[in-house]
């Protein structure tokens, strides 16, 4: 392995880097309570956590969820913006892939705005050389336009990407980038590696994460 080439590792957000969980499930729950809709557990919201808001709301309820989104992002971006931290190890993990010379992004299904304020809460936004989210321009993880920014702009890198979801497998294998699920999240490792295609490694979190693992995808 050449461990000179330029590696880019591209990480989710929410249940990859930090746990978010508390600000999800009082911001969901805020939006239906705001239109008289029946409030969920805690649990069953945490089990969506990772795919587009639009999609939560429209798993529990016919409601419009344009209107459904406004209210989460009401609350979320005044409140539960701050119920966040880092898991375990995170910012020590970060410092210490850069010092091995990686170079980090982050993709997140979060609307860019709040990614990158949320990460710059957390004191780890300058870690990065993007943060892409939602935005007018790209609507999801496998957006078209995602695929092109990445591959263009990133074109003298190996992307590698690392997440806990589903989704995050179904991006790296859009790009054809070796993919780390780390199982912070909701999903276990059969259902990561499930039919997967591309070159996998499936950790307990981010603070397992070495070098040689990496290099060992590439």
């Amino acid at each position: 392995m050449n461990h000179t080439q330029k590696i880019l590792l591209s990480f989710d957000l929410d249940n990859t880097l930090i746990n978010n969980r508390e600000g999800i499930v009082n911001s969901f729950n805020y939006a239906l309570n705001k239109y008289n809709l029946q409030t969920l557990d805690r649990d069953e919201i945490e089990a969506m956590i990772g795919i587009p808001l639009a999609e939560m709301f429209e798993r529990v309820t016919i409601e419009n969820s344009d209107k459904l989104i406004t209210a989460f992002r009401e609350y979320y971006s005044k409140t539960g913006i701050y119920q966040a931290s880092l898991l375990p190890g995170v910012k020590e993990k970060l410092t210490e892939l850069i010092q091995n010379s990686f170079t980090l992004g982050v993709i997140t299904s979060k609307k860019q705005e709040l990614a990158i304020k949320i990460t710059k809460i957390l004191g780890i936004f300058e870690q990065f050389i993007y943060i892409l989210g939602e935005s007018d321009s790209i609507k999801s993880k496998l957006d078209p336009r995602l695929k092109t920014h990445l591959l263009q702009k990133y074109h003298e890198y190996s992307i590698v990407i690392i997440g806990d979801h589903p989704k995050d497998k179904a991006l790296a294998e859009n790009i054809n980038a070796p993919f780390v699920g780390v199982l912070t999240g909701n999903h276990s490792a059969k259902v990561l590696i499930s039919g997967i295609k591309i070159k996998t490694l499936v950790i307990e979190s981010v603070k397992d994460l070495e070098p040689e693992m990496i290099y060992n995808l590439m």
